[in-house]
């Protein structure tokens, strides 16, 4: 009798949609998967993207990621009967504040519509006024300097920010809130029925990366700290105990509700989530001296570390976006760095040139303006890799949507210089492509001047797979030869391998990872004629950055 094969699930909770996969845990194979995109989130609701506010309903994610599995199981109803564990990832930091039962408050019908009491996605930046009163508080106030192990920079994009500029808000989402939580650490919490907050147990990814956890300070910020900014923190510091635990660590099992609703084992085991870019670097075959780089709306960029020997202090890297041990590999420091726009800069781009199809009543077929916007960009790069870069060339500055590394700023803004009459759009297309670039190498040398060595950058994420000319300027800026994995399943493989551990399949994460992850793609090496003429136009993106930072400053 053959015996039943092992499979486990991932979900990949995306700015957009949720992914959900099923995958033989001997061998990465995937047997089936879906794709569901957000509802209220597809029709723009309770965002405001000209003040930067971008919010999402929890009910988005629960009826998408249901619709997912549901629809990956029509491809593999065996296998869904052999799901042995089930991993989540989401994007970060992604909080909520949650009501004394760790419900999202959007839940309660008296803040269904209040975009305070919803996930506030990743790039939302309506903290930055919080970010700096963080930064400016942690540098002064004579106690420990919290952001110490996150580059020496707090973001408006994590949890203290934002949580704290809701607070300032005020409201009777205050009076509600019982505690908040990350995405990544709400989602088990929900499929395990795990409603008390001390039971919660909380992603080491998200804690040390976006809530300023440490070990060397017993875990997160002070309540003496926090209070200094507003007493409402305190009461969130409250809610978050002081354990973390890495993902290949069960954060409990499917209850009976989940697995009937999802048509799955009863007693899964359910993985302690993390962040999308951390399990997709596992899955991207991260090691000493591999840098992964998830390359789509935006980047985030990782690559591990040993731990300090017996006697030996961490070293930190000034200027990054956080290391933590064992946020990415358990047993190792994860380190984290990336850009705020990548894919979005050029969608930007994208949007300008569609603006009168779009907005001047022209009587063209909606099917016909649909398709030249998926065109266009494609049409675009075509054109624009018959262009060849010299010292004159026109000159972006990438900051479009703040930048996240080297030190994080989300005031900074992009720019465009050198710009003649003789410029058209496909110049343009690729002084786009050569900005991100030039933040990609800046991000590289941030790494290396503090001690992190690179020796291999492997690209994953939509960006990566679909913009040739993209991963070709990039290993042209850069010097360096970039890997493009075999297929575009770096962050299903990453879950799969935490899950597999998790369930008891792999005695740790390497292990799972030899046995999972696919091989490498295409790879595009550095064009060294072009050497000089890009060293050059890397010099003029650093003098026109200075630029933006004193215009900001004055």
């Amino acid at each position: 009798m053959e015996t039943a094969k092992n499979y486990v699930l991932g979900a990949d909770f995306g700015s957009d949609s949720v992914r959900v996969v099923v995958i033989d845990a001997a061998n990465g194979k995937m047997a089936g998967s879906s794709v569901s995109n957000y509802s209220r989130w597809g029709k723009g609701l309770y965002c405001d993207p000209k003040n930067n506010q971008f919010r999402q309903h929890p009910l988005d994610y629960i009826e998408s990621f249901e619709t997912a599995v549901h629809e990956a199981a029509l491809t593999c109803p065996e296998a869904m009967a052999n799901i042995r564990a089930v991993c989540v990832d989401t994007t970060g930091s992604t909080p909520t504040l949650c009501d004394a039962k760790g419900n999202p408050l959007a839940l309660d019908p008296r803040f269904e519509d209040d975009p305070d009491a919803m996930f506030i996605l990743w790039k939302d930046h309506t903290a930055v006024k919080e970010a700096d009163d963080f930064n400016a508080l942690s540098h002064s106030w004579g106690g420990t300097d919290f952001t110490q192990y996150m580059g020496g920079t707090y973001s408006s994009e994590w949890f203290w920010s934002k949580l704290l500029h809701v607070a300032r808000r005020g409201g009777a989402v205050l009076e509600a809130a019982g505690g908040a939580m990350e995405h990544c650490d709400w989602f088990p919490a929900l499929l395990t029925g795990t409603t008390a907050y001390d039971k919660v147990k909380r992603s080491r990814c998200a804690a040390g990366h976006k809530i300023a956890w440490h070990a060397s300070w017993g875990g997160y910020p002070s309540p003496e700290f926090l209070g200094k900014l507003h007493p409402f923190l305190v009461k969130i510091h409250a809610s978050l105990g002081t354990d973390t635990y890495t993902s290949d660590v069960a954060a409990g099992t499917l209850t009976a509700e989940w697995a009937s609703r999802l048509g799955l084992p009863a007693g899964t085991v359910v993985c302690v989530g993390a962040y999308d870019a951390h399990i997709g670097a596992v899955g991207g075959h991260v090691a000493e001296g591999v840098m992964v780089k998830s390359i789509g709306t935006s980047t985030c960029d990782i690559i591990i570390g040993s731990q300090p020997g017996a006697g030996e202090s961490e070293q930190r890297v000034a200027g990054i976006a956080g290391q933590v041990d064992g946020s990415v590999v358990p047993g190792y420091i994860g380190y984290e760095a990336g850009q705020s726009a990548y894919g979005d800069f050029y969608a930007w781009f994208r949007n300008v040139l569609m603006w009168p199809i779009d907005n001047m009543g022209l009587s063209i077929d909606a099917e016909v303006a649909k398709a030249m916007e998926k065109k266009v960009l494609a049409a675009l790069e075509k054109e624009a890799e018959t262009l060849e870069p010299t010292e004159n060339s026109p000159v972006a500055l990438d900051w479009i949507n703040g930048r996240r590394t080297p030190n994080a700023d989300q005031t900074l803004k992009g720019a465009l210089s050198g710009l003649t009459l003789g410029t058209d759009a496909p110049s343009i297309m690729r002084m786009l492509l050569e900005s991100t670039a030039y933040g990609a190498r800046a991000i590289l040398e941030c790494f290396e001047s503090g001690g992190v060595k690179v020796d291999k950058i492997v690209a994953i994420g939509g960006v990566a797979r679909k913009s040739h000319i993209g991963m070709q300027i990039l290993a042209d800026v850069t010097g360096r030869d970039i890997h493009v994995t075999s297929d575009d399943q770096a962050p299903a493989i990453g879950a799969a391998a935490f899950a597999s551990v998790a369930a008891g399949l792999y005695p740790d994460i390497p292990s799972a990872q030899k046995a999972l992850c696919a091989g490498m793609g295409r790879v595009h090496t550095p064009d060294r004629q072009r050497a000089g003429v890009y060293d050059k136009l890397y010099e003029r993106y650093l003098a026109l950055g200075k630029f933006e930072e004193k215009q900001r400053r004055s």
